[in-house]
């Protein structure tokens, strides 16, 4: 079946979303004068995301769990939905002719010819994004589909459970539906956006959230602070978290070269929340309190936090959720130390799954982890 394009010019007038945190907001869909009220998300106890659905694809792990299922798709995104988790998180782009569509790199790669060809994301129509990879109608051969890894290898893109690409409607529409959505709204870290082009693709964003998100549970993230602020003046109905490396990497933008700017960005701009690279957070562990000061949420990226003692640590030093790759085990462990303690004569935990430290050794741990992550 064809899917249609979203159009900006469609989208209702943002500038007349409330501002109040939990609204009453006019849709294009319903009968005039109707409201839906949807609540603004709140983290769980200890919250578990996954990674563009049950996790990325690292086509050059020897981990064949990293390449169990296509990362960003329906299928990852259910599969996830299987496990405990609170939300998925994926990546959205919006294609030339304003679809936002699911997908993590800034370039697609296919070989024409006997030679790897790669276009920009954002350059393709929605029907030329559809046409890589697996398809759906039967008969169908898509274009074959390559990945480029961070040592510069092209690598084909071959996953043990393959699925096609997809529309952000799409998964509204087709992913379980008490599963929340972490919307991360990618866009090239070395591009200088203007903001006629970054409110052009975030509108085209709002228009499919608000009309087909219903109760479902939404936070926005970007790593792009001119991103992170406008989609905040555009709608305050979701939740904007704003995404950092957290020093781990260097940008010419200093608002993304550390926690402490961006606990200044999301004070300014009203946002809700922080997503930083958990090494950034080992490194500097005395932020925590100061993000908490501010009255802002915490959660956390990246390759440790597929590690079930990093977790833990995270979850005793009051770190809100963690992004993961590896959802059966982390939430597996999650489940077991965030359990309450056992009366006696109820079963217990299973050995080895809640580290047990003494306060000294906690201590000791705090102060040396910072030095353990670093460069």
């Amino acid at each position: 079946m064809a899917l249609k394009a979203v159009h900006v010019s469609n989208v209702p007038n943002l500038d007349q979303v409330p501002e109040s945190p939990s609204v009453a907001l006019s849709s294009a869909r319903l009968p005039k004068g109707a409201k839906v009220v949807r609540p603004p998300w709140k983290a769980a106890a200890f919250t578990v995301l996954g990674h563009r659905g049950s996790g990325m694809n690292a086509l050059e792990s020897p981990d064949r769990r990293m390449t169990a299922v296509k990362e960003n798709s329906l299928l990852s995104f259910n599969r996830a939905a299987s496990f405990p988790i609170d939300l998925v998180e994926f990546d959205v782009q919006v294609t030339r002719d304003g679809c936002p569509i699911i997908f993590h790199d800034d370039m697609v790669l296919t070989e024409e010819n006997g030679n790897i060809s790669e276009r920009r994301v954002t350059d393709l129509y929605l029907e030329e994004f559809l046409s890589y990879g697996p398809q759906r109608e039967n008969g169908k051969v898509g274009k074959s589909l390559f990945r480029k890894a961070k040592d510069g290898r092209v690598l084909s893109w071959i996953v043990e459970d393959d699925d096609s690409f997809c529309t952000l409607q799409e998964a509204f529409q087709r992913v379980n539906s008490h599963i929340g959505f972490n919307i991360e709204l990618k866009f090239d870290d070395y591009i200088v956006y203007r903001e006629e082009e970054l409110t052009h693709a975030l509108e085209a964003v709002l228009q499919v959230v608000f009309e087909y998100a219903n109760d479902r549970p939404i936070i926005f993230s970007t790593f792009q602070p001119d991103a992170a602020q406008l989609i905040r003046k555009l709608q305050s109905i979701y939740p904007v978290f704003f995404l950092t490396e957290a020093g781990t990497e260097t940008f010419e933008d200093v608002r993304r070269n550390s926690l402490d700017e961006a606990i200044k960005l999301c004070s300014a701009c009203g946002l809700q929340g922080i997503v930083s690279e958990v090494r950034g957070v080992f490194r500097n562990p005395s932020t925590i309190a100061r993000i908490k000061d501010s009255n802002l949420s915490l959660l956390t990226y990246g390759q440790l936090n597929n590690v079930p003692e990093a977790v833990y640590m995270q979850h005793l030093m009051g770190i809100n959720g963690v992004i993961v790759d590896l959802v059966k085990e982390i939430t597996e462990a999650v489940s077991d130390f965030t359990r309450p303690a056992t009366e006696e004569g109820e079963e217990q935990i299973k050995e080895g799954t809640r580290p047990k430290f003494s306060q000294r050794e906690l201590s000791f741990l705090l102060k040396l982890i910072p030095e353990l992550v670093q460069y």
